[in-house]
């Protein structure tokens, strides 16, 4: 499961809770959002080219039954979901097949995912609100059977970005499907040594990614509990570029501080201070964004606070935080990456290094246009 930090209004859920209190009583019911689900394909019908996609490529394939109407008996009655539109729900099979199934067919084999995928992957139009939390679910895999994606309502804002397509759907895909295969067989205890009493399941939403990475995660997600930081270094470590994978592995072997040595949630971090010759000496932490470097001729590196100078007019020095939490951030995150390497191989003779090369190669300069003529026609492999 992926969660991301959210914020409600007390006032609307009052004003929620008048509203369905206000309306029980004798008034009929308004039609259902959840359509009836009629397997035999209607080719009058406007979503007859999408469900016919999904038979051939789908269902057929991979014996995979693939929701995006939404029946009210697929989804959890807690949350308040809507259904994915149908120009999303596109994209997203479309997607779903380029940037999972097809690589898995091309590393694994033709029978991987046939044999060990989900049964049913599940669309739904908005996220879902977990207001004890506060933070909304964008995915699940549930039994090693279903899969449920969330928000599909929201891609079409962004579909041309890779960035955030990943952070909502890609990565999505690969953490919940590393459920379903650890789920299956089960992954070595080892893994769960590494950052052992460094994990916060109740406040990960409040750290840092400085603070996280320094510990040794990738995500704050991935601080949360064992499962899901396997699932995150899996899902990171195949979607994210180099030169994003590089920055958390920088991140991770640098010292931080929240500015605050009681504060151990904030969500300011720092990698640098300066002296504050105002106030005894005592050195003020600054964001990372505001510190840049120069480098001499001769290799010398020297950082600065971007923009500001003191009073005679002279860039201000800034020095790197001591690392004190006496972790090798970097080590560990690399550590999880060869334990979920050696495993993927062992137990399931997938290489995942192939797996990422692939997944880059696709999700760097996927044509949407195109991909969606697997539905509609015309498609240019």
């Amino acid at each position: 499961m992926k969660k991301i930090k959210y914020y409600i209004s007390a006032l609307l859920l009052v004003a929620v809770a008048a509203m369905s209190l206000s309306s029980c009583g004798e008034e009929k019911l308004g039609p259902t959002i959840f359509p009836d689900v009629d397997e035999t394909l209607d080719p009058t019908s406007y979503t007859y080219q999408l469900d016919t996609f999904l038979l051939e490529n789908y269902l057929k394939k991979y014996n995979l039954t693939f929701l995006y109407k939404m029946p009210d008996i697929s989804t959890n009655m807690n949350y308040n979901l809507v259904p994915a539109t149908y120009e999303n729900s596109i994209d997203l099979a479309v997607l779903c097949k380029y940037l999972w199934f097809d690589v898995y067919d091309k590393i694994a084999g033709k029978e991987f995912l046939k044999s060990y995928g989900p049964r049913i992957i599940l669309l739904v139009g908005s996220p879902a609100y977990n207001p004890t939390s506060g933070t909304e679910i964008v995915g699940l895999a549930e039994g090693g059977i279903k899969v449920s994606l969330f928000k599909v309502n929201a891609m079409n804002m962004f579909i041309n970005n890779p960035d955030m397509m990943n952070e909502y759907y890609f990565k999505t895909m690969h953490h919940e499907f590393a459920h379903i295969l650890h789920q299956t067989k089960t992954y070595p205890n080892e893994f769960n040594t590494i950052s052992i009493g460094h994990y916060d399941s109740n406040n990960w939403q409040d750290r840092s990614e400085g603070q996280v990475a320094s510990l040794g995660f990738v995500t704050t997600y991935a601080s949360s509990e064992f499962r899901e930081d396997f699932a995150e270094t899996i899902a990171n470590y195949i979607v994210k570029t180099d030169a994003q994978w590089n920055r958390i592995l920088d991140m991770a072997s640098r010292g931080w501080t929240s500015g605050d040595e009681d504060d151990v949630t904030s969500e300011f971090f720092s990698y640098y201070y300066y002296k504050n010759n105002d106030v005894t000496n005592e050195p003020t932490y600054i964001y990372d964004r505001d510190v840049f470097t120069v480098t001499d001729e001769d290799g010398t590196v020297h950082k600065y606070w971007r923009n500001f100078t003191d009073p005679e007019g002279n860039r201000i020095v800034v020095y790197d935080v001591e690392d004190k939490d006496g972790i090798d951030g970097a080590e560990a995150i690399l550590h999880k990456v060869q334990i979920a390497r050696s495993w993927l191989k062992d137990a399931w003779n997938v290489d995942l290094d192939e797996l990422r090369n692939e997944v880059q190669t696709r999700q760097a300069d996927y044509d949407i246009a195109n991909l969606r003529k697997m539905v509609t026609g015309g498609y240019n492999q």
